[in-house]
């Protein structure tokens, strides 16, 4: 039995809660500064307002003020935060945590450096910690398809664990898995966390196809739908996963598994991502989008922009050239530059509409 504390009261992070307390764990459940309401409403009545179910015995909340009396006797943290987040849970935790820690974050995004660079969430996370600390914790991450209220309703449930220290891997895998909660371990961070941050742009493409059938009036008489130009932008989509995560130097066969196309596909299904990209996909600009999800936090947006501003760096070192990935330089007009949504078919699966390389 260990304690483990979970960093950020959203969905995400407070699933995990579910598989810890299964296997005999105590969990000390601790807001951010956003999480007031969620932890009041834990505190006094046991009930998660987001997941709309009871906390299972042996979660104790906490308010973020109460953060260095929760990580008392931690040695395992979870970043529950998203990806606006990271650098407020990384600062915060790194004067509370000693030597021979874990964090496993459950964040899923890229941010680009000044030098054209995209930095791996955990990476952001770990930089952090100051240097001889930093030396002495195991940093980890989830990736995977992975609906929270799912995992907290103890269904089948696939992810893969990352991190670049195999020992925190299996020692993290036997604190989490449980016969509902089924975990791979991948010592491949930029190939699982590339892939976790691109599904999220490209789910925000799958999308644009139902709000360009909206905007188009719907489906005609005979039932015909955007289906076909869906499944084509999810196709193109694996194609420049390949791409990207290969140019970064991850393999590319994590696009095929559960962190690229398999979190992909369970992120199409709903949501904020795919919501915004029905709007953009019925025309509004994505200021417009944006003041239509008001109060919502967008990640999908976030990452294309950091993708946005890395590409023209990654272009004059020749790690990429202005040609490839035509799907999500769209996006990133469309984000950036509030292009409209034009898709060119012709130019997916290497160019020219007649060899699908």
């Amino acid at each position: 039995m260990s304690d483990i504390a979970v960093v950020g009261a959203g969905v995400m992070g407070s699933a995990l809660c579910w598989p810890l307390v299964d296997n005999g764990h105590r969990v000390r459940l601790v807001g951010t500064h956003l999480d007031g309401e969620i932890i009041r409403s834990c505190l006094q009545h046991g009930y998660h307002p987001k997941l709309r179910r009871y906390l299972p015995p042996g979660v104790t909340p906490y308010y973020v003020e109460d953060l260095p009396s929760a990580l008392e006797g931690v040695d395992v943290v979870v970043s529950g935060v998203n990806s606006l987040g990271v650098h407020w849970v990384g600062r915060s935790l790194a004067p509370l945590l000693r030597p021979g820690s874990t964090i496993i974050a459950v964040t899923k995004g890229l941010e680009a450096t000044e030098e054209g660079d995209l930095q791996l969430l955990p990476d952001v996370l770990a930089d952090e910690f100051p240097a001889p600390l930093r030396d002495r914790i195991a940093f980890a991450a989830i990736g995977g398809p992975c609906i929270a209220g799912e995992l907290a309703g103890r269904r089948p449930t696939c992810v893969v664990f990352t991190s670049r220290r195999r020992d925190a891997l299996e020692r993290l895998r036997a604190i989490f898995r449980t016969s509902y909660y089924h975990i791979w371990l991948s010592t491949d961070v930029v190939g699982v966390e590339v892939c976790a941050a691109l599904k999220n742009a490209y789910t925000l493409a799958v999308g644009l196809a139902a709000g360009m059938l909206e905007r188009r009036g719907g489906a005609d008489e005979a039932g015909a739908c955007m289906h076909n130009a869906a499944a084509a932008i999810f196709a193109q989509s694996a194609v420049e996963m390949r791409h990207v995560v290969s140019a970064l130097g991850g393999s590319p066969d994590k696009v095929a598994s559960l962190p690229g196309v398999g979190d992909q596909y369970v992120t199409c299904a709903g949501g904020r991502t795919v919501r915004l990209g029905r709007l953009l996909g019925r025309g509004m600009t994505f200021t417009q989008a944006r003041e239509e999800m008001a109060g919502e936090t967008i990640e999908s947006a976030y990452v294309i922009m950091q993708l946005a501003k890395a590409l023209p760096k990654l272009e004059q070192r020749g790690v990429l050239t202005s040609q490839e990935l035509p799907l999500l330089r769209l996006l990133c007009r469309i984000i950036t530059e509030e292009a409209p949504v034009e898709l060119e078919f012709d130019a997916f699966f290497g160019g020219d509409g007649l060899d699908c390389r």
